[in-house]
């Protein structure tokens, strides 16, 4: 892991205004001055119940909700997102090839062959078969599709990725094998996560340093080993015991 920085969030505020019929609605404040770097090659973890604000960070993150105080540096071009439930994020009408070739042929810059050669080339990065290429998402299994998120996330070639709660919806054995995917793909193509769970033990798997967040608001951070060995607040022990 290099010292180069991939993001830094900066004393970030935001939040929400609720609707009203006569005029701006009450404004309810969700995140309150959040402050981290993410550098290259590293995984940053963030835990917190839900209701806390990961989605809302998240979101400010990929440019969705502009923070009210504070700023949002990217140092690479903006992350690419692996989403908790792939099927959702998926066309459902369209096979493999064309959700992976799609994205290509609107970028513009391949010609068909480079796209088809592309194409094939990401599949085996996920360690998908090419007999994947003519299905379509419902034929694929939760861990195929997860697999497939994953190709569509990479095919813009990013140094960022952030994802939420990419393994919840699966099973031990197949979140094993997504769990070494990721990790395997971030040491040959030198990515950096945020990876947002609420599942403590996936996050000391893969994490190399983890964010605590309660009630919009960073409470503790450090390594894996020290969050997890010598907790210093009062709620990432109760995190801690909830998993355990």
């Amino acid at each position: 892991m290099s010292g180069e920085l991939v993001l830094s969030v900066r004393h970030v505020k935001c939040g929400y205004r609720s609707r009203s019929l006569i005029g701006r609605g009450e404004y309810k404040e969700i995140l309150h001055d959040v402050s981290f770097d993410i550098r290259r090659g590293e995984i940053l973890g963030l835990v917190g119940e839900s209701g806390t604000g990961k989605s809302t960070l998240a979101k400010t993150i990929l440019g969705m909700v502009k923070p009210e105080e504070g700023e949002v540096i990217h140092y690479t071009k903006r992350p690419q997102m692996i989403f908790q439930d792939p099927y959702s994020s998926l066309n459902p009408a369209y096979p493999v090839e064309w959700i992976l070739e799609e994205p290509l042929r609107i970028y513009g810059k391949y010609d068909a062959g480079e796209r088809k050669r592309r194409v094939r080339e990401m599949l085996d990065l996920v360690e998908l078969p090419q007999e994947c290429l003519k299905a379509r998402p419902a034929q694929l299994s939760g861990g195929q599709r997860q697999r497939l998120s994953i190709a569509v996330a990479l095919l813009q070639r990013p140094r960022f990725i952030l994802a939420d709660e990419p393994v919840s919806a699966l099973d031990v054995t197949i979140q094993a094998q997504i769990l070494k995917l990721l990790k395997r793909l971030g040491a040959e193509l030198e990515l950096s996560y945020l990876f947002i769970s609420h599942d403590l033990n996936v996050v000391y798997q893969l994490c190399d340093r983890v964010l605590v967040m309660k009630s919009g608001r960073i409470v503790e951070q450090g390594t894996v080993e020290e969050v997890f060995d010598h907790p210093k607040e009062e709620y990432t022990r109760q995190l801690l015991a909830a998993g355990e």
